[in-house]
């Protein structure tokens, strides 16, 4: 397998943003070529920096953790939508999907673009994204989907809200904080955003990509 890939990831850095109550991104020097021989740093973050992938227990304590994940639902061809028009704090609804609704099924990936990783790093990055509605994290559920990725930092307008316990509990792996969508250049590609084998937690940094044919 060979192709073009697009990088769909945002950066992680030393005091990079993220949601006001989330544990804060450190990237520290622990040892240089000058001090030990050899450069390597300390790196403590969130499970859910950047650009990452939730699993069912990050809201749900009965749920797979990202160690039990099966990583066909977050490796493999994805149905991008292209929603760049939303505009800040618009609700993304059934109707914005339903010109594909015949290509989302069981087993679906399926990525929404709005173009929102351009406004990281600034504040309201995290606060006035287009979010989704409950009744579309239904219509998901009910069609049985793998996984939802999108461009903004979270699918739901506050981080309490039922989404993420409405796709969770279908077993829907969500990927957050994608970017450069509008880069991929079609609207079926394959995508891979597998998480680190973290034992037992709720989520994990992915480096996300788009590979496209030569």
């Amino acid at each position: 397998m060979s192709g073009k890939f697009v990088d769909l990831s945002l950066d992680i850095y030393h005091a990079a943003p993220t949601f006001a109550l989330d544990p804060k991104c450190a990237v520290i020097v622990h040892h240089t070529v000058d001090s030990m021989g050899y450069n390597i740093s300390q790196l403590v973050m969130s499970t859910h920096q950047g650009t990452h992938l939730d699993a069912p227990f990050h809201f749900l304590d009965e749920g797979k953790t990202v160690d039990q994940l099966d990583l066909n639902k977050c490796i493999g061809e994805a149905l991008l939508v292209d929603l760049s028009h939303k505009k800040p704090k618009e609700p993304l609804t059934v109707e914005d999907f339903a010109h594909v609704a015949d290509r989302i099924g069981e087993g679906t990936r399926l990525i929404y673009r709005t173009d929102w990783h351009k406004q990281y790093p600034q504040k309201h990055y995290f606060s006035d994204f287009p979010y989704m509605t409950i009744e579309l994290a239904e219509w998901l559920a009910e069609r049985r989907i793998a996984m939802i990725g999108m461009d903004a930092p979270t699918p739901n307008p506050t981080d309490f809200d039922p989404v993420h316990k409405i796709l969770l509990k279908a077993e829907i792996v969500i990927v957050e904080g994608l970017a450069n969508l509008g880069d991929v250049g079609t609207d079926e590609f394959f995508f891979m955003a597998a998480p680190l084998r973290i034992k037992g937690r709720d989520g994990s940094p992915v480096r996300a990509l788009a590979m496209l044919k030569s």
